[in-house]
């Protein structure tokens, strides 16, 4: 009887083993090297993406949460573990008395399938957790993207304001050799020249910090790529804002607030099944050496829940339920305002963006044009130049900056509904 009862635990110990071992390889297995692409001419909006949704860490560790759980799931579904409880009574050979019993927990009150649901929930919240941080390295890598393509441009328009300047001064140097203006025209030009050299400085170390926040969505600490191709798309599309609303009820984060809801109360269904308490089933065998006899043994052990029946661990489930409904709420007002908030800003640069290029780039570059072979022919002062050639500037930067708020604005949206809204379909 006692060997039949080794064997039997014995036994059951060696078929855990086999489980410890794969799970052991399953997270061999999971680990995996991301290798660094190779230096790239010109960095396509596609594979600045794809690179991030590749390497990004972020979106990495949420991947690995989404693994985890599923161990969660595993966990609670199993059984609780026999006990072996051996007992010697008497250190007398011939007046000793030795037990070996087992003994088992029998779960009642539903714990297992409320276990299983918690941990089911928490692998939804993982996965829509994994979603939403998606979501939003893909907006950062859209806005970090179009930053660089708008520094380009900067740093371009500089280089060409430096190289117009350079002309401005070599004018008025030649026109002050022939006496026709003032040494002070040289001078003011020499000055003008010197400020724009400063702006393309700054507009290269602008581009270069634009350039490493890109690389850093992919965990790269300095950029491989050399420029950023312009995807040459039309503005962003303006969509209205009630069906925008409409969308936002599938966004990752308001889904996410909604899988809290059902996982707090599958948390506190798990505590409610633990009122219940749990009986313990025994079996084994006796061995009276006195007596010269076997003895089988078989008992039940009940709890009797008179003063703790987990009513703590219940209140504060339901109440923390509670809390994620309230959450909840508050999560869904904040992106209804923060929605109406980005599509205003859409709406607002999209116009200033349409209306900068139709209309107000196109009548300032004319008049720097003109302006500048009438310098040239004696017919403006070099003032009248510098005038003209700020205000074509300024019309210039602000374009670029309409186009910078109405990119931003758009992947705002983006990140808002957790999907491709305007920029890339």
């Amino acid at each position: 009887m006692h060997k039949a009862l080794l064997s039997l635990v014995i036994a059951a110990f060696i078929t855990t083993l086999p489980a410890h071992a794969q799970t052991s390889s399953y997270g061999m297995a999971s680990q995996h090297v991301h290798t660094e692409p190779a230096a790239l001419t010109r960095l396509t909006l596609a594979a600045a993406l794809d690179l991030a949704f590749k390497a990004n860490p972020e979106i990495a560790a949420a991947r690995r949460e989404a693994q985890a759980t599923e161990g969660v799931i595993q966990q609670a579904g199993l059984i609780p573990n026999p006990e072996l409880e051996p007992l010697v009574e008497d250190s007398k050979r011939e007046t000793r008395t030795t037990t070996v019993q087992i003994n088992q927990v029998i779960e009642l009150g539903g714990k297992r399938g409320a276990r299983i649901t918690a941990a089911e929930r928490g692998r939804d919240f993982a996965l829509v957790e994994l979603t939403a941080k998606q979501a939003d390295i893909r907006a950062k890598v859209i806005t970090a993207f179009y930053d660089v393509l708008l520094g380009q441009e900067r740093h371009r328009l500089a280089e060409g304001s430096v190289e117009l300047a350079k002309r401005a001064t070599l004018i008025a140097a030649r026109r002050v050799l022939s006496g026709k203006i003032s040494p002070v025209e040289e001078t003011r030009a020499r000055v003008a020249e010197s400020g724009v050299r400063l702006e393309l400085a700054q507009a290269a170390n602008e581009l270069e910090s634009a350039r490493r926040q890109l690389a850093a969505t992919w965990g790269h600490l300095s950029p491989r790529f050399e420029r950023v191709e312009d995807p040459e798309t039309e503005l962003p599309h303006l969509a209205s804002l009630s069906e925008l609303t409409q969308r936002l009820q599938q966004s990752p984060a308001l889904l996410r607030a909604k899988i809290e809801v059902e996982r707090r109360q599958a948390m506190a269904e798990v505590e409610r099944s633990r009122r219940i308490p749990d009986v313990t089933l025994s079996f084994g065998a006796k061995r009276d050496e006195q007596m010269g006899r076997n003895q089988a043994i078989v008992g039940l052990s009940i709890p009797i829940p008179v003063f703790d029946r987990n009513q703590g661990n219940v209140l504060e489930s339901l109440r923390r339920t509670d809390k994620a409904r309230d959450e909840l709420l508050a999560t869904e007002v904040n992106l209804n305002m923060e929605l109406g908030q980005a599509h205003g800003r859409l709406s607002i640069a999209r116009l200033e963006a349409e209306l900068v290029k139709t209309e107000i780039l196109p009548g300032a570059q004319r008049n720097y044009e003109a302006t500048t072979k009438g310098f040239e022919l004696g017919k403006f002062s070099f003032l009248e130049v510098l005038d003209a050639q700020r205000t074509f500037f300024q019309a210039k930067s602000q374009y670029l900056r309409s186009l910078a708020d109405t990119y931003r604005a758009a992947t705002d949206i983006d990140r808002l509904l957790g999907e491709p809204f305007s920029i890339i379909k």
